[in-house]
């Protein structure tokens, strides 16, 4: 389950798995980061120092900007980045907003 609390790692396969549901799958890194590395299939970027702001914004909003459905605080999210800092990270925040 992804509501624990304690960062729990995905490995490629799982996440794989889970992407054929209906999980938001959130890349963190920066905007330079997806330009030189390259984009993960049906992810969204909303770099670590745009995510708080980004979670607390008015839905339409946020589809605006991000091209996708605001999630809502009990739908499924994954956070990745290049080596699992900042996605730990962003579940801090996401958490602390109350998400769950």
């Amino acid at each position: 389950s992804l509501c624990t609390g304690e960062a729990p790692s995905l490995s490629y396969q799982e996440l794989k798995d889970l992407k054929k549901t209906n999980v938001l799958h959130i890349d963190v890194r920066e905007r330079w980061e997806i330009d030189r590395f390259g984009k993960i299939p049906a992810s969204i970027n909303i770099p670590l120092g745009e995510l708080v702001e980004a979670l607390q914004m008015d839905p339409a909003e946020f589809k605006e900007q991000y091209n996708q459905k605001m999630p809502s605080k009990s739908d499924p999210v994954v956070f990745s980045c290049l080596a699992g800092t900042r996605s730990k990270q962003a579940l801090g925040f996401a958490t602390s907003l109350g998400f769950s």
